[in-house]
Order: C-alpha cells, then sequence, then structure tokens
C-alpha cells in the first residue's frame, strides 16, 4: 500500500463514480479499477461495493478511507513543513468564500493575488459556511472567508475585518422624510435577502423600532433588492461594499443606520487547528491590504499579519 493508491480511493469515495474519480486523478478508468481490485486483495478486504447504478464503500470501506484521509493530510504537512521552514511560497492553495462576500472581494482578490503570486496554484470555490467547515475538516480547503461566528470543533477562527450596512431607500421613500429614522419607516415595504443572515439580522433589528406595517419581502441577491426599491419603493440593507456598484444618482439614496441598531457584519478567516502555511495565509492578507477600504480590515491583522503557534 502506498499515498498513492490512498489517493485513489480518497477519490472513489469523493465521486462514487470510476469515471470522474479517474478524471481527477489523471489515470484512465481501468487503470484505476484494476488498482482498485489489487489493493482489495492485498488487503483481503472488499472496500467498495460496485453495481451499474452506484458505488458505495463497505462499512470496513468507509474506515479505510477516514483513515486514508487524515494519512495523506499528514504526509501533506511534511511537505508543508519544509516549504515552511524554506520560506517558500508556491504549491497550491485552495480557498472559499461566502456566497453573500464572493461578489465584492473576488474580482480584485484575484487580479492582485495573481499578479502578486503568480507561483501560487491558486483555486476558489463558492460555497455556504457549513459546506466551508466540512471541506476545512475533509482537507479539501487551506482556508475559507464567511461571516464570523460559525463554531465548529477543529476550526479555528480569525477575524479578518468588519463591514457597516447601510439602508438603500427609494427616492419617493427619502423625500417624504423630515429626518431620516427607522420609526419613520413603519408604513414602508423592507426587502431583505433570503439567505442572507446577518443582512436578515441587521433588518430585522431595523423593524424594532416599527409599531406596525412589518411588510417583509425576500429577494436573491443584493441587485434583485435595489431594483425592487427603485421600482416599488421602501428600502433595504446593503452592505458598504456595495456602494461603489451603485451609479451616481443610486448613491442619493443611501443613508448611514444610526443608534442602537445592528449595523454591521463581521468576516472571519476559518482554518483548521492544525494549519501551518503561516506564509500562505499571509499571501491573502496582504493581497487584501491592497484593495480593501482603509480601516475595514481588522487592526491586528494590518499590524502584524496571522500569526500560527
Amino acid at each position: 500500500m502506498n499515498l498513492q493508491q490512498l489517493k485513489y480511493i480518497v477519490a472513489i469515495d469523493r465521486f462514487r463514480n470510476f469515471a470522474r474519480a479517474a478524471d481527477a486523478c489523471n489515470i484512465s478508468q481501468p487503470t484505476l479499477s484494476a488498482m482498485l481490485v489489487k489493493l482489495e486483495d492485498e488487503l483481503d478486504v472488499r472496500i467498495f461495493e460496485r453495481s451499474n447504478k452506484q458505488v458505495k464503500p463497505t462499512t470496513v470501506g468507509q474506515q479505510i478511507v477516514q483513515q486514508a484521509q487524515k494519512t495523506l493530510m499528514e504526509a501533506d504537512k511534511i511537505a508543508e513543513i519544509v516549504n515552511e521552514g524554506r520560506g517558500a511560497i508556491n504549491g497550491s492553495f485552495a480557498l472559499s468564500v461566502g456566497p453573500t462576500i464572493s461578489p465584492y472581494l473576488l474580482p480584485k482578490f484575484i487580479k492582485h493575488y495573481r499578479e502578486k503570486y503568480a507561483e501560487v496554484s491558486l483555486t476558489i470555490s463558492e460555497l455556504k459556511a457549513d459546506f466551508m467547515l466540512d471541506s476545512l475538516l475533509r482537507g479539501e480547503l487551506d482556508a475559507g472567508i464567511a461571516i464570523s461566528g460559525n463554531v465548529r470543533q477543529g476550526v479555528l477562527e480569525i477575524p479578518l475585518y468588519t463591514e457597516r450596512f447601510y439602508v438603500y431607500l427609494s427616492e419617493t421613500c427619502w423625500r417624504k422624510l423630515p429626518v431620516f429614522k427607522p420609526e419613520n419607516l413603519e408604513n414602508e415595504n423592507m426587502w431583505v435577502m433570503k439567505e442572507a443572515q446577518c443582512l436578515r439580522d441587521s433588518a430585522f433589528s431595523f423593524c424594532k423600532a416599527r409599531s406596525k406595517g412589518q411588510h417583509i419581502y425576500e429577494a436573491g441577491s443584493i441587485e434583485t433588492l435595489i431594483r425592487i426599491v427603485d421600482e416599488n419603493g421602501g428600502y433595504t440593507i446593503i452592505p458598504e461594499m456595495h456602494l461603489p456598484f451603485l451609479t451616481e444618482k443610486q448613491q442619493q439614496n443611501v443613508r448611514k443606520i444610526e443608534g442602537d441598531y445592528l449595523s454591521q457584519r463581521r468576516i472571519s478567516l476559518y482554518i483548521k487547528n492544525d494549519y501551518i502555511r503561516e506564509r500562505m495565509l499571509n499571501t491573502l492578507v496582504d493581497t487584501l491590504k491592497a484593495f480593501m477600504p482603509q480601516g475595514m480590515l481588522s487592526e491586528g491583522i494590518v499590524k502584524y499579519g496571522i500569526k500560527l503557534g
């Protein structure tokens, strides 16, 4: 048994399909099938049940796959230790960014990162927090960026930046308000993101000042919310990093959220507790410094970067 064989069975378990697993391993399907038969003969145990419809691990096969995953991650750490000791910044870096964060971070992040760290093979996926944490623990990701407060055993959370929320009002709405206060919006429609918990929390906190008329509608994106407000009136909550995407006319419809209301979201970096690639993590921090609005990144991150251990 060798590491390559362990990689093959992990791939088979991940894809539950020989053709897709073989493609991911850059080998032919017959070669992958033959390797599995050889390993099962060597261990004298059946690792996967195969049929025309599906491939799934046996009870003992599932235990073997789990141990193979752990072994491969430990083997990867040896190479990481060597690279860290040499001060090298190369190899691959797999990052996940949350869906409500990625539209604002990724376009500029990718541009700056590729310019400065061309020797790093960067892969980025857009995952919700639960899927991101699962992928971290399986060793499929190096790091994830998501809303703060996602707790999972074995995962370390590092505060990254704080972003303010603003109210986006329709023109008819703000023109009839003598003074902008949440309580003056009690008869106005509020539009919120369907699956963005931080934006919803801010919006509902805003609602506490309203005694009636809580007409709440949901949409799938910030752009959709803004268009709904422009066409139908009312208001919505938008993050600070969306402001540059507004037209000059639309920017006149933006107001700060004042008072004792939830008016910001905190964004964190997530890694496994035993992650050791400190220099690689700081390539991410240095890239964010290149384009993030001043004062948004955590003070400690700006001054000292990320320190592990």
